[in-house]
């Protein structure tokens, strides 16, 4: 069976809620595809915007992060169930800068995981290396360590609905991608971990994305390795370039 490919941007700290549904106005044309799901993943304040302005496309509204508890005295962070209401359907977690910013660790991703599956969300789990760990030779270590963490609790039929997004951090608004070789080699070793942990027919059918640096020149060669499904793409998905990702 083939994995139906992912193309998910990731907005960042962008776009103000008026910005947000010009830009998903300009863009719903472009990235209509029947062949690949399509993921705006914006923050918070243009969520509810961005899922009315996305109404009737192909385009899914995800969130860049959420909380691990289901309401409480956490001010300024969201709960599953709000984003659920406001019509959300993914979340990124992990993301780098967030690990790196905000004092995210493999843990408390994995306790967002519980809880995204919880609440019916699903989970863009990132993961990814520094230059220093590359060179250091530690990369397929690293990953597999934050992989077998951020999945601790989860059943297999969550992990086969899971996303892994595979982002090394020295690639991430650089300039610098991988190679799609490099790229390829370390999403096979995810896939064969998650083999490990759970089942082939897991590891067959989970998708795992490359993100760092994508553009509308190198998507088609990194889309086509064999354990790539698809990119979490930050900067080009704030233009119309990122049309040409989704059609790659």
């Amino acid at each position: 069976m083939a994995r139906r490919k992912i193309v998910a941007g990731n907005w960042k700290m962008n776009k103000t809620p008026t910005e947000a549904v010009a830009l998903i106005e300009t863009l719903k044309p472009l990235v209509a595809s029947e062949t690949v799901d399509v993921v705006f993943c914006v923050p918070a304040i243009d969520i509810i915007p961005a899922v009315a302005a996305a109404k009737g496309s192909n385009i899914h509204i995800g969130a860049e992060n959420m909380y691990f508890e289901d309401k409480g005295a956490y001010t300024g962070e969201i709960a599953p169930n709000m984003l659920v209401d406001a019509g959300v359907e993914y979340v990124i977690l992990g993301h780098s800068e967030r690990r790196e910013y905000f004092a995210e660790t493999s843990e408390t991703v994995n306790k967002k995981m519980l809880k995204a599956f919880e609440y019916g969300l699903i989970p863009i789990m990132c993961c990814g290396e520094t230059l220093t760990q590359r060179e250091q030779g530690i990369t397929m270590d690293f990953i597999r360590q934050q992989v077998k963490v951020g999945f601790l609790g989860i059943t297999k039929e969550q992990a086969m609905k899971a996303v892994i997004a595979y982002e090394p951090i020295w690639a991430i608004g650089t300039g610098k991608t991988a190679t799609s070789d490099q790229a390829e080699e370390i999403c096979a070793g995810i896939r064969a971990l998650i083999a490990e942990l759970y089942d082939e027919e897991t590891a067959e059918t989970i998708r795992i994305q490359y993100g760092g640096s994508v553009n509308g020149k190198n998507a088609a060669e990194l889309f086509a390795k064999a354990d790539i499904d698809g990119g979490l793409v930050g900067g080009a998905s704030l233009k119309e370039e990122f049309g040409q990702i989704v059609n790659y």
